[in-house]
């Protein structure tokens, strides 16, 4: 009797366990997703303009770093740091008082090589009176050859002195000249108008003048009529900047004002920064003539630029963060005995490509639509084939976009205003 009661429990559990698995199968089978919250844009036609971004430095046009050719001590300092000055000014006196003594030397030296040439000048004149009479007598037979050639001796010996106290004076007026030009050196005039943007003395110092060796540097006089934006551009980007790209550039001190600007030299020296390391960058400098005048504007600042390379009319638009990368199956190969290996090789490569794809959404569900994209500015990215105009993409939020979402997924299309609204009361919340 025990047996039997064993036996029909035992089926009863039996009969259990398979009735709650059909059960559980048959919910697995029917069980429908909650659908994915997201916001959608529909494709439309916009202009796109496609820009670098860079950060860097203002410069002037013109800027001129003053230094002395004399050393000494500054005696007088007429200018401050900021001052507006013409061409001509005087802007420092370098003591003159060894100067002055050298020019009283060379002078003299100078004046007694011109005396001397009087006196040389005389005893050529001596002599060749006496070389002319000994010639006349010695032609009469009235001199011997003797008193001749001491005569043209003399004569040959006086216009030597004469030629040499010549060159002796040339020499001595070359010395004062040069005397003069040291003088002259330690007064320093402004070579251009502009602004004294840096002063690196103060009056009493002692500068080094650039005639022996790398001077001391005085001051900066800057043209600060036309500035200059000099950037570095990465060298993944500076391919696509042409001299006369349009720029605009936001000064960091002048932040209520945008700049309009022209790129006007690109160099091809690259500034390279952490070499042989794995952070080495590579840059080339990139000058940008501001066309906006601002006279706040100070060499030196801040400042961040884009470079307007290229513009596209009404062409199909979607948001930068609609497009999402998948990767297509690899391709199969042709089985040809002509079909090289460098083929199969390229082949595989372009197979593991990811393509570009975005999600349209049709009916509550959304679809991959593969597209091939163009250039992008801030916000949109051109989209040159698979979309036409109208389709709606989902547009956010990116998470849904890049994982949440496959093929088919039903969706709930939200406001994006409501979204912001939504995320807004959840931030409060926590």
């Amino acid at each position: 009797m025990a047996k039997k009661s064993r036996k029909r429990l035992l089926i009863v559990i039996i009969v259990v366990m398979v009735a709650f698995i059909a059960t559980m199968l048959w919910l697995l089978s029917n069980r429908t997703e909650a659908p994915v919250l997201v916001s959608v844009e529909a494709v439309a036609t916009r202009t796109i303009t496609q820009s670098v971004s860079a950060i860097g430095k203002l410069q002037p046009e013109v800027m001129v770093k003053m230094s002395s050719e004399a050393s000494g001590e500054i005696v007088y300092l007429g200018v401050r740091d900021g001052d507006t000055v013409k061409t001509g000014q005087i802007l420092v006196r370098i003591r003159p008082d060894m100067m002055q003594s050298m020019l009283v030397q060379t002078r003299a030296a100078a004046e007694a090589s011109r005396m001397a040439i009087t006196v040389a000048k005389a005893e050529y004149d001596r002599s060749e009176a006496d070389l002319k009479r000994a010639t006349e007598l010695y032609k009469k037979q009235f001199a011997s050859r003797e008193d001749f050639d001491r005569a043209s001796a003399a004569f040959q010996s006086a216009a030597g002195r004469l030629a040499q106290t010549q060159a002796d004076y040339e020499r001595a007026k070359g010395a004062l000249r040069e005397t003069q030009v040291n003088v002259d050196r330690t007064t320093i005039t402004a070579p251009m108008s502009g602004v004294v943007t840096y002063l690196g003395v103060e009056n009493g110092e002692k500068v080094v003048g650039t005639a022996q060796m790398q001077g001391t540097e005085i001051l900066r006089i800057a043209d600060l009529s036309t500035m200059n934006a000099w950037v570095q551009v990465d060298e993944n980007d500076v391919a696509q900047i042409n001299v006369g790209d349009t720029a605009r550039i936001k000064v960091d001190a002048l932040p209520d004002v945008e700049l309009r600007g022209l790129v006007y030299e690109i160099s091809h020296s690259p500034i390279v920064s952490g070499q042989g390391t794995q952070e080495e960058v590579v840059n080339f400098q990139v000058r940008i003539r501001i066309i906006d005048p601002e006279h706040r504007m100070r060499p030196g600042m801040s400042c961040s630029v884009d470079i307007e390379t290229e513009t596209k009319s009404n062409v199909l638009a979607v948001p930068i963060q609609s497009v999402t990368m998948q990767q297509e199956a690899a391709a199969s190969t042709p089985d040809t005995e002509d079909y090289r290996k460098t083929d199969r090789k390229a082949a595989a490569v372009k197979s593991k490509r990811p393509q570009s794809i975005v999600w349209v959404v049709n009916n509550g569900q959304v679809a991959a639509r593969p597209v091939t994209t163009g250039i992008s500015d801030q916000g949109y990215l051109e989209v040159m084939n698979g979309l036409k105009v109208g389709d709606k993409v989902v547009s956010s939020p990116y998470e849904a976009i890049s994982k949440l979402l496959t093929p088919g997924a039903k969706v709930t299309v939200e406001d994006p205003a409501a979204r912001r609204e939504r995320y807004r009361a959840l931030r409060q919340a926590q």
